[in-house]
């Protein structure tokens, strides 16, 4: 016999959910049948797995060592020397800025990805034991491009992740970029189409017109500096998909300086033979929280801002002197 007791990190989600991570190898009809049969209880009464778990809520599972083992892959995370520069940090959230280069998450099983280094930072710190990792894995609330630098939000937490995600899948955090990108723009506007991802390829195209499979955006931008070249922007991202920002710029006619998939051909090689550039000017620099209650009070109109890289400082002066 095995007993749970649930912490703060468990807490909040369904009873099965849970479950299906402890006993991670188990089919879900093992699970079912397990409930139904009350070889697994909840605060030693019979449970549907449909329940709201709460802190200090006990789950009994009434099985044998054997099965457990069977059905049970224990985590291992990869740990990382991490490296962070941390904007931001409470007891729920983890805000860091991001250098271009690196995963957000990872794509592949053997990458190495912002949340290794997120994940072994806690670990390091005494924020997160090992074995938490089994029924709880931090994870990021937004993802940046690799070749994008910039604010990331991450959850320490079960309730940070989940209050933090809500907050970007319903728009109401404010998101701002600095992006340097071709041509003279000298007036702030805000442009709107629609976007369509190619799977295969991971890149995606723009149209003034809807079609099916296109989904709408907007985006906004305001020039900070120009000459008859290259201009400075500051950008809001209002809707977030997938590379809008380069696509969105570039269906314009201001494609991001350096970006390999939408920019400008000339520009990138003339850039890369000064400055080695290898990918795009692109920075995730503020982010602004909107009015919250009760734990995430603290936040309440709170302004994050993330420091540009050198190289961004440096080719910003250059081009923009």
């Amino acid at each position: 016999m095995k007993t749970i007791r649930v912490e703060k990190n468990e807490a909040g989600q369904r009873l099965d959910k849970l479950l299906m991570k402890q006993l991670n190898k188990a089919p879900k009809s093992f699970i079912y049948k397990m409930l139904r049969k009350k070889n697994i209880t909840l605060n030693g009464k019979k449970a549907e797995g449909s329940e709201k778990i709460q802190i200090n809520d006990e789950i009994k599972l009434f099985l044998s060592d054997d099965t457990m083992d069977s059905f049970t892959e224990a985590f291992h995370s990869t740990e990382v020397d991490y490296k962070l520069d941390v904007v931001y940090e409470d007891s729920n959230i983890l805000v860091v800025n991001k250098p271009a280069g690196l995963l957000s998450q990872k794509a592949l099983k053997e990458d190495i990805s912002l949340v290794e280094h997120i994940i072994s930072y806690l670990l390091a710190t005494g924020q997160l034991k090992k074995e938490e990792l089994q029924t709880f894995k931090p994870g990021i609330c937004n993802r940046l491009d690799r070749n994008t630098s910039g604010l990331v939000v991450a959850g320490k937490t079960l309730l940070g992740l989940q209050t933090m995600s809500e907050l970007f899948r319903e728009r109401r955090l404010d998101k701002f970029y600095l992006c340097i990108v071709k041509g003279t723009v000298k007036d702030t506007q805000k442009i709107t189409g629609y976007l369509k991802k190619d799977e295969k390829t991971n890149q995606v195209t723009v149209s003034d017109k809807y079609s099916k499979g296109r989904e709408p955006i907007q985006t906004e931008y305001r020039p900070l500096k120009y000459n008859d070249k290259y201009t400075l922007l500051r950008v809001k991202l209002i809707t977030g998909k997938t590379h809008q920002i380069r696509a969105h710029l570039s269906s314009a006619g201001h494609p991001v300086a350096g970006d390999g998939k939408y920019g400008d051909k000339s520009i990138n090689s003339e850039l890369r033979k000064a400055f080695r550039l290898k990918h795009q000017l692109l920075h995730s620099y503020q982010l602004i929280f909107p009015e919250l209650t009760g734990e995430f009070e603290i936040l309440s109109g709170k302004v994050l801002t993330a420091e540009l890289p050198d190289y961004f400082i440096k080719i910003q002066k250059e081009l923009l002197n």
